[in-house]
């Protein structure tokens, strides 16, 4: 019976051993689902970023080379020297700096020089000639310090001055060759023959005192027409009258004076742009405007004067003329139209062509200034950048390049980048080495151009890729910025970000939105610096 007993208290301890051993095992087994449950991912935390104080500056980036800017062709409006032909370059151009009045080359021994101003050069000047390209002359050489008034006629005294001019540069100004001065004396010789041919008929018709009250008659009209073409000449040589004269000085000065004032404006507004002194400039850009245009009214009015002026001479003259007529026809049938007669009215008309062509070739008679010889720039001083003109070559359409001696550099923005810059907008010019230098926003259309502040470092970086950030948009002061990525917009248009209380409290706040700047935001709301703002979740 005992035996019974242990025996049944064995088996008792085996089941619970067996038991025990087998809840172990069911306890660490899980079925597939509970596996996958056991690997879900976690509930996502915020992301958030701090609420910071600063000032925003939103920018435009340009990348370009450094360059010298506005480069321009180097070429010759027409033949050096007084007679066309080979063009051939003695004295090649030198790179480097230009300056008004320095000599650029040389072709065929004579000179090239350089001058401001904005008209090109396209003709030869010569005795007579006038228009805008002739003033820009008379004035570069009173800029050289010869004295010459600016009429915009190439008159005597203009030539004077460009005769001591260029004997300074060591050459002399362009005279009439042989064949010219030849051709001069023969129509000076036709001139005198018709008069001596003349002379000699007009005495044999003389003969005769019943013509005598004709011929005084005749004589008082040749005396009265030989008055009249007189005024007419001397009024034809005057392009303005004297007291107009005295009024376009007064009104050239007032220009000069307008652009003065301009250049004081764009210097105040260069050292510290206000409201009040772009208003200045613009000011003194509507006077300068005013300026010249009376200049222009002026002038038309001055032109119209003398074209009426004329005309009236011109008439006067036709009448003295039909006087002339007159005299000689009554003369002449007083004289029942004697051969002799024909023969002397022939030899007035011989006399009056010869005059005529004499007169006509003397108004470009004379020193002349060769197209060729004047290359008119609108800015001085520039630098000739590329020489492509040789010693010894013949000369081609272009010698070289000029640029202007400021900076520029040249780049493309996107369309929408383009709306946001105005001309004159600051810049920051950052050169691949970590330098920087101020520049500004010069010019707007299919490229941009900007100019950098003039720079002793920026000659040696001429030809290098450089980075400009052009300023579209700034705050007054330190403004609360957050990251762009915390602005939500509800369904009713606002705008709000999330704010992190504490961890798991997150608060919607409405703020209003400002300018934007490298990925931050001007906010105005309730916030405060140091405020967590959720940006996303992570």
């Amino acid at each position: 019976m005992r035996r019974s007993r242990r025996l049944l208290a064995l088996v008792v301890a085996g089941v619970l051993v067996i038991a025990g051993a087998g809840w172990a095992v069911g306890s660490k087994l899980r079925s597939p689902a509970d596996e996958l449950a056991s690997r879900k991912a976690p509930d996502p935390s915020p992301i958030t970023a701090e609420v910071r104080r600063k000032k925003l500056v939103s920018t435009v980036t340009v990348n370009g080379e450094l360059s010298y800017g506005s480069p321009t062709p180097l070429t010759l409006a027409g033949v050096v020297g007084g007679a066309p032909g080979i063009q051939r370059v003695t004295k090649a151009p030198k790179r480097g700096k230009l300056t008004e009045g320095e000599l650029v080359m040389e072709v065929n021994g004579r000179p090239v020089v350089v001058l401001e101003g904005k008209e090109p050069m396209y003709r030869t000047l010569t005795p007579g000639t006038s228009g805008k390209d002739v003033r820009q002359l008379q004035q570069a050489l009173r800029r050289l310090g010869h004295s010459v008034p600016v009429t915009g006629v190439f008159d005597a005294s203009t030539i004077a001055a460009v005769e001591r001019w260029y004997d300074e540069l060591g050459y002399r100004a362009q005279e009439p060759d042989l064949a010219a001065k030849q051709q001069l004396q023969q129509l000076k010789q036709a001139v005198q023959s018709a008069e001596e041919a003349l002379l000699t008929d007009r005495k044999a018709l003389a003969n005769g005192r019943d013509v005598l009250p004709l011929k005084l008659k005749l004589d008082n009209a040749r005396q009265a027409l030989a008055v009249a073409e007189g005024n007419l000449e001397r009024a034809e040589e005057q392009q303005t009258a004297p007291e107009d004269e005295t009024r376009l000085r007064d009104l050239e000065r007032a220009v000069r004076s307008a652009e003065q004032a301009v250049l004081e404006a764009e210097a105040a507004l260069a050292a510290g742009s206000t409201p009040a002194l772009q208003l200045k400039l613009d000011n003194a850009r509507r006077d300068l405007d005013d300026a010249r245009a009376a200049v222009s009214s002026f002038l038309e009015q001055a032109a119209a004067a003398r074209d009426k002026r004329l005309e009236e001479l011109r008439a006067a003259a036709g009448a003295a003329q039909e006087a002339v007529v007159s005299a000689e026809q009554a003369l002449r049938q007083a004289r029942q139209l004697s051969p002799l007669a024909k023969k002397v009215s022939n030899g007035q008309a011989n006399l009056a062509s010869a005059r005529a062509i004499l007169a006509d070739y003397l108004t470009t008679y004379g020193v002349s200034v060769p197209a060729g010889e004047l290359v008119f720039l609108p800015d001085l001083p520039a630098r000739l950048e590329k020489v492509s003109a040789q010693a010894g070559a013949v000369l081609a359409d272009k010698a070289g390049t000029v640029t202007s001696s400021g900076y520029a550099v040249t780049g493309v923005v996107e369309d929408k980048e383009a709306a946001l810059l105005r001309k004159g907008a600051k810049a920051v010019m950052e050169t691949a080495d970590g330098r920087t230098f101020p520049a500004r926003l010069t010019s707007i259309g299919k490229s941009v151009v900007l100019t950098p502040e003039a720079s002793k470092a920026l000659a040696g970086l001429v030809g290098s890729q450089v980075t400009v950030r052009i300023s579209v948009g700034a705050t007054d002061g330190e403004v609360l910025t957050v990251p762009i990525a915390a602005i939500i917009t509800g369904a009713d248009g606002k705008a709000r970000v999330r704010v992190q209380r504490s961890p798991g409290e997150v608060e919607e706040v409405e703020v209003r939105t400002g300018l934007a700047a490298d990925g931050e935001v001007e906010v105005d709301g309730a916030l405060n610096e140091g405020d967590l703002v959720v940006v996303g979740h992570g």
